[in-house]
């Protein structure tokens, strides 16, 4: 299959879907969205084990971590509203419940193979961000654009937050 149309006149006709172009605009999507993907990754890793929220009496999350954790979930940063303590069952119905045959606890599955995986998913993604923004910022001609954009990628987000 050859084309009739000679080599200069094919190239004309997309002169911006060029490599060079699409290697600028992977750039610039990669350092503008690059802080935010380092803060859901590593916010999820928090998540993984559960360290945003207590743990009966034994365990509670420094604010922070609690409140980067509703950014995550809930994109609000305040602390997560505490949960109503169940009401004391009452007299009566304590009798009826040694009446009935205790139930097996059920065991639930392990999930710590899992948790691992997925805990080197999110540090390695953070640091495959990390080095795409040094790259993105250290690296060629396009430095400053690359900085302002990287700069907007926090503030921006960090604003939408702020300002609900």
């Amino acid at each position: 299959m050859s084309d009739s149309k000679p080599l200069a006149a094919r190239t004309t006709t997309r002169p911006w879907l060029t490599p060079r172009t699409l290697r600028d605009l992977h750039l610039y999507l990669a350092v503008f969205f690059a802080p935010s993907i380092l803060f859901f990754a590593l916010t999820g890793a928090l998540q993984l084990f559960g360290l945003h929220e207590s743990h009966g009496g034994d365990y509670a999350p420094p604010p922070v971590i609690e409140k980067l954790a509703q950014v995550h979930i809930h994109q609000r940063y305040m602390a997560k509203p505490g949960r109503p303590r169940p009401a004391k069952p009452a007299e009566a119905a304590a009798p009826a419940a040694k009446t009935a045959p205790p139930k097996a606890e059920e065991k639930e599955p392990s999930t710590l193979g899992v948790q691992i995986f997925f805990l080197g998913t999110a540090l390695g993604l953070a640091l495959a961000s990390l080095l795409g923004l040094w790259i993105g910022l250290t690296q060629g001609r396009l430095r400053k654009v690359s900085m302002a954009l990287a700069a907007l990628g926090t503030v921006v987000p960090i604003l939408l937050v702020a300002l609900q």
